[in-house]
């Protein structure tokens, strides 16, 4: 029977192959940070960085274990933002199951307990990022009840070197807002999407109105 319990120490010395997936994004994702803190695509999933969410929101790091001991899947995420604007929510960091467990139901799984998480500390919503050219990921988020609440600009890196493939068009998107028109390129960095799901909390769900234009990284919050 598949054993849903707390991350610990241990378990990144045994969770290769999850992370080993090409479809899971450990080395070129770029997390939200401070503006000018680290360059365009530096690698952000080491050791250390597991640690830290281990050790400031442990319950938001949950591994599914299988009968035998192997690790089947992990979720990662924390609690941000502001109360008083509304905008404190649940964040999914990485969601992965490994190639061999798929097809289970596990993701769905992990992503409801991180939510029931959110929840019961008050959030408005949860949100989660994914490549645009990642429909297998945005499909399955639309059927748990996410929507796109926005696009962000030059998110993710190139990981082979090649440029990355461009969202809804294969050249260029154009986004029309605010009297605005951006076009983007395709080039070394690859769009991403901010999914959302309203929460309780957020009874008219205004956390989830979708924004008219894109955004870079240095503009997320």
């Amino acid at each position: 029977m598949t054993s849903l319990r707390a991350f610990t120490c241990d378990d990144l010395f045994r969770f290769n192959n999850i992370n080993l997936d090409p479809l899971t994004e450990t080395v070129s994702f770029r997390c939200r940070r401070p503006r000018g803190r680290r360059p365009r695509g530096a690698p952000q999933y080491g050791i250390p960085f597991y640690l830290q969410y281990l050790a400031h929101w442990p319950e938001y790091f949950i591994v599914a274990e299988a009968p035998g001991g192997e690790l089947m899947g992990y979720i990662m995420g924390k609690a941000e933002g502001s109360v008083a604007r509304e905008e404190w929510h649940g964040h999914v960091t990485a969601l992965s199951v490994a190639p061999e467990f798929r097809r289970l139901g596990l993701a769905a799984k992990l992503m409801e307990l991180l939510e029931e998480i959110s929840e019961k500390k008050g959030g408005f919503f949860v949100d989660l990022f994914v490549r645009v050219s990642n429909q297998v990921a945005v499909n399955m988020y639309k059927q748990l009840g996410y929507s796109v609440y926005r696009t962000v600009l030059e998110y993710y890196s190139a990981s082979n070197g090649e440029p990355d493939e461009d969202a809804y068009d294969e050249s260029n998107m154009k986004y029309k807002g605010c009297g605005q028109t951006a076009t983007v390129v395709a080039d070394f960095f690859s769009l991403a999407i901010d999914m959302r799901k309203a929460l309780s909390r957020d009874t008219e769900k205004k956390s989830i109105i979708p924004l008219p234009h894109p955004v870079r990284p240095e503009d997320i919050e």
